[in-house]
């Protein structure tokens, strides 16, 4: 059922921001040099390394790390980059990655490929098993700003407690936390 709401919802929603992720590909494209996507290697199911799309919010020139790790992150961002992060359109291109099965709406954000102590803690308590997510019960409780082992605890509790309404409910939360900017550092 997961799945089948997963290629449902995608497949719409991808229909209705059709042209305004055609406008923001076009501004990005024309406010900074790069391409129009970010793809970076994520671990997905089973640490399987995937490539995830975002809109590139940063500059081409960006060293590969998470931003976290950035002396001074602010200086890479693109014209349109802080908007894109706050306003988390960023995040839009991954509505593919749903419908292609490499991620789903719902479950533990997938970590970057050099996370090494994120993979680590994740493998440890199983959170591996559990198809990544475009937003998740960590994301709702504190996103960008909760420390690793905070962020796994919460994996844990969503691997412990999946279920559809559970996943709803994060979705539902998801919507008034982006549409806040909460816990967005960059």
């Amino acid at each position: 059922m997961k799945r089948l709401f997963d290629i449902l919802l995608s497949s719409i929603l991808l229909i209705i921001f059709a042209l305004p992720m055609l406008f923001l590909a076009l501004l990005i494209k024309l406010t900074s040099k790069g391409p129009v996507f970010y793809v970076s290697d994520r671990v997905g199911i089973n640490n399987t390394i995937f490539k995830m799309y975002k809109f590139r919010t940063m500059r081409a020139d960006t060293p590969a790390v998470a931003t976290h790790l950035l002396k001074n992150p602010e200086q890479f961002l693109t014209p349109l980059g802080r908007f894109l992060r706050k306003t988390s359109l960023d995040e839009l291109p991954q509505l593919f990655n749903i419908l292609k099965g490499q991620m789903s709406f719902v479950g533990p954000r997938p970590a970057l490929f050099n996370q090494d102590d994120l993979i680590a803690l994740r493998t440890e308590k199983g959170i591996h098993k559990v198809l990544p997510g475009l937003t998740g019960w960590a994301q709702i409780n504190g996103r960008d700003e909760l420390p690793i082992p905070v962020k796994v605890k919460y994996d844990e509790y969503y691997l412990k407690n999946r279920s559809f309404l559970l996943d709803l409910k994060i979705l539902w939360k998801t919507f008034f936390k982006v549409a806040k900017s909460e816990g967005v550092d960059h």
